[in-house]
């Protein structure tokens, strides 16, 4: 397992060094030139010319290029365009609710995914079964942004609040940067509660899809771990039939479900851009939605690189979940 995780490590190299080429090509070929973002119509030729030069935007391409990965190997993403701050500091005084919301989204999707597959491949062919897979395939089929306007339509006069992450007068001290775990460490019960309302809408909207995904995987999986001899075995035994679902079967099943969460996770993190612009969340994903507006190029490079290693990570973890889960798979990887 150690050789296998050293492995995968390594091949994290490649993968950012393509989206790296990748991300720093179209940042420079597809958006605008930045200075005339930056200073405004107002600024003259020169005025322009001369920040362009600051920036070294005026130096070749593959010069711009080897520059870029340099610092991309020491970590430094450069500096953005709008506020002349660190990049890195930048994102990651965002990311916690960004990170807040999917971890919301994730443990919604997870919890009424698994129930709503596992109750329609037991109650197969039945209303159930045909209720369950009409809400996945609406999850599916329902656009984010057209289910985000939807809450604030439905909500907008109600108790749940429908934008912001919490009551500016109610805002704990930033210790983590997550405001429900800042809120208990502080001892403040009213803003834990007031950013859980805040939460509500937001990541209902963000798991719906994931939620579809992880329904229709998981009766998948079951139906044809339910199939197998080892369970007709357990129940020919007498055991409760609780029993066999949960420890039998379900077990047996967690593998592709595994995958389908870890990938979901990912996503989320990355596809919460339309769920925090509708939800006016401040997360990384609405911030790149405005750093994209303002052709701030070093801000939506660091964005990208950084959910890609984000990604590969995840994958990783999955892999090495599986090896608990199932150890055939934990011996295989010994074996390569």
């Amino acid at each position: 397992m150690v050789k296998y995780i050293i492995k995968r490590l390594l091949l994290l190299i490649p993968v950012l060094l393509g989206v790296a080429t990748i991300v720093f090509l179209i940042m420079r070929v597809f958006l605008t030139d930045p200075s005339q973002t930056i200073l405004g119509k107002s600024a003259s030729d020169e005025q322009r010319l001369e920040w362009r030069q600051k920036q070294g935007l005026e130096e070749p391409l593959h010069k711009q290029y080897f520059i870029f990965l340099q610092d991309f190997v020491k970590g430094n993403l450069g500096k953005s365009y709008a506020t002349n701050a660190s990049v890195v500091t930048e994102i990651f005084s965002r990311f916690p609710a960004t990170i807040e919301l999917a971890i919301s989204g994730i443990v919604l999707a997870l919890i009424f995914g698994v129930s709503l597959g596992i109750i329609s491949a037991i109650k197969r062919n039945s209303i159930f079964d045909s209720l369950g897979m009409t809400i996945a395939l609406v999850g599916v089929s329902v656009p984010i942004f057209w289910l985000g306007v939807l809450f604030i339509i439905v909500f907008s006069n109600s108790f749940i609040p429908s934008v912001g992450r919490i009551d500016v007068l109610l805002k704990p001290t930033n210790i983590t940067g997550f405001y429900l775990l800042d809120s208990l460490l502080c001892g403040k019960l009213d803003s834990f509660f007031d950013a859980l309302k805040h939460l509500i809408l937001p990541s209902c909207a963000l798991a719906m899809y994931s939620m579809a995904v992880i329904a229709r995987m998981t009766r998948s999986s079951m139906l044809e771990t339910l199939s197998q001899d080892y369970v007709r075995t357990a129940r020919a035994k007498g055991l409760p039939e609780k029993k066999v679902i949960f420890f039998h079967a379900l077990r047996n099943a967690l593998i592709p479900i595994v995958t389908v969460v870890g990938l979901q996770f990912g996503s989320l993190l990355a596809g919460a851009v339309l769920t925090e612009s509708i939800f006016s969340w401040p997360g990384i994903g609405k911030y790149t939605v405005e750093c994209i507006q303002n052709s701030d190029i070093p801000v939506v490079q660091g964005m990208v690189l950084i959910l890609a290693t984000i990604f590969v990570f995840v994958n990783l973890a999955v892999d090495i979940i599986y090896a608990f889960l199932d150890p055939r798979i934990k011996f295989s990887k010994r074996g390569c």
